[in-house]
């Protein structure tokens, strides 16, 4: 997965520093929303050099590319996940913070509702749902 990321970024005019592979590294192995600040701790740990805001950087080359999209969590903080290829909605666990990806569009009556309410009209939807996962309701 590291290897596709580095072509893309590449592709896409991107030096790969060290800090961005780092990022890379940390992002694309893990099944969590993870904050910039847990990126930043986890790649402290891989590289001591990495500084705060290379972190950043990293992040927004990482979204330009869609490799990575921003997760709104409840709490107002802004967490990262691995973007796919196709349409998804997330399952993510408030406790641990695992990710799981699902897919599915039976919101028509939703959106159609909400279309007809407000005079929009809706070309695209993002859902993401919180609670606990199975571990962590345990």
């Amino acid at each position: 997965m590291k290897s596709i990321w580095f072509e893309k970024l590449t592709k896409n005019g991107y030096r790969l520093t060290g800090p961005l592979k780092t990022v890379v590294e940390v992002i694309s192995g893990t099944a969590r929303a993870l904050t910039p600040i847990e990126i930043f701790e986890i790649a402290k740990t891989k590289n001591n050099k990495i500084g705060l805001v290379s972190v950043y950087r990293s992040l927004e080359k990482l979204e330009e590319t869609h490799l990575v999209q921003r997760v709104h969590q409840p709490s107002g903080c802004q967490s990262f996940v691995p973007s796919t290829d196709h349409h998804e909605h997330l399952l993510l666990c408030s406790t641990c913070g695992e990710v799981k990806v699902f897919e599915g569009d039976e919101l028509g009556d939703l959106i159609r509702s909400i279309s007809d309410q407000t005079g929009y009209v809706i070309t695209d939807h993002w859902l993401q749902l919180f609670g606990k996962c199975e571990k962590c309701q345990k």
